[in-house]
């Protein structure tokens, strides 16, 4: 772990990777939000939803934020750490990946680990549209891979001033294999339900819209019955609906510790060591990380928890570090002094 001004220290009543990682969502009380909802138009003519948070302005420092697999913009951690930020003076904006803002996307492709594509297309939307906004990136479990593989694809031309990975599967085959052993397998078994739901939802609404060309792709896979794990459902459905030969190509192209080497944005991973989901091995090693890269390599942690504090008080320490490291990244006093520059 390199260096870090915070320190994490879990707490002591949710001990191991497990219950850090199930007690938020299903404890914590979910945040009241009022955001503004936009729907973009992708290149391929499909849809993804933003929802909007926080102070506005021409420069006002924005955080894109992606969720994870199965989850949404209305995910705790998403909710969370967009409440954490406007405190501080972010924008934020919450990506909901193909299909997943309620409303089935209207091709038959859909999102996965490695649709960094999707990504790129927003950020230059954004970037277009905002070009005085400071734009940074914050990635959950999935989402943080797409980051992590998009920031290395783009190296020095991201459009992005700063970016934050966190709880990422590294290697898309070695999570494959990890989540299929022990108590992770209870994880698995919810994942997979919710994939076949996102797949059958589309189906239907296809049926009902008369979208028969994308109907066909889908009705024309594999059958959907008997997946028992992700090596099946990504062999059967995200290989040939996303361009890949086998589950095997899906997750050699598409595993970001493959493109953590050529980033050359600041960016900061946080991670677990007793991640549920992930092997500790998985993690790319110290000689495979750029100067540009802060890994924090934490001994507890789980999955997306990172919980400190009392019972009557947890304290989600993401939502502390995670603004304090953007904000040194892009200060205000930056932000002031080049609007100042231009303005002269």
């Amino acid at each position: 772990m390199r260096s870090s001004p915070f320190t994490f220290r879990p707490t002591r009543w949710l001990p191991g990777g497990h219950l850090q990682t199930l007690y938020s969502p299903l404890f914590r009380a979910t945040p009241r939000l009022q955001r503004h909802r936009e729907r973009i138009t992708l290149e391929d003519g499909d849809f993804i939803d933003l929802d909007w948070y926080g102070p506005r302005g021409e420069a006002t420092r924005c955080a894109i934020l992606l969720h994870g697999l199965t989850g949404s913009s209305s995910s705790l951690y998403i909710l969370g750490q967009q409440q954490a930020l406007a405190q501080q003076g972010w924008q934020s904006v919450a990506v909901n990946w193909r299909g997943c803002s309620g409303e089935p996307n209207h091709r038959a492709r859909g999102y996965h680990s490695g649709a960094s594509e999707d990504l790129a297309d927003i950020v230059t939307q954004l970037a277009a549209r905002y070009p005085n906004k400071p734009l940074v990136a914050v990635g959950y479990s999935l989402g943080g891979n797409v980051l992590l593989k998009y920031l290395g694809e783009t190296g020095s031309q991201s459009m992005l001033r700063a970016a934050v990975a966190v709880s990422v599967p590294f290697r898309l085959d070695h999570c494959a294999e990890r989540i299929r052993h022990g108590f992770s397998r209870v994880y698995q078994a919810r994942f997979l339900r919710g994939l076949r739901h996102y797949v059958e939802s589309k189906q239907r609404a296809f049926r009902t819209q008369g979208r028969e060309q994308e109907l066909e792709r889908l009705t024309s896979l594999e059958t959907l019955d008997g997946m028992e794990t992700f090596w099946d459902f990504d062999g059967r459905v995200t290989a040939p609906l996303h361009g890949f030969a086998s589950a095997e190509e899906y997750y050699r192209r598409c595993s970001s510790a493959f493109f953590v080497s050529a980033i050359q944005v600041p960016t900061l991973i946080v991670h677990a060591q007793d991640d549920p989901f992930i092997y500790p091995h998985s993690v790319p090693e110290a000689d495979m990380i750029p100067e540009c890269v802060t890994l924090e390599l934490w001994a507890s942690g789980g999955h997306v928890g990172f919980i400190e504090g009392a019972p009557w008080r947890p304290r989600y320490y993401l939502e502390h570090r995670l603004p304090d490291w953007l904000g040194t990244q892009v200060p205000v006093c930056a932000i002031l002094q080049s609007r100042q520059t231009i303005a002269s």
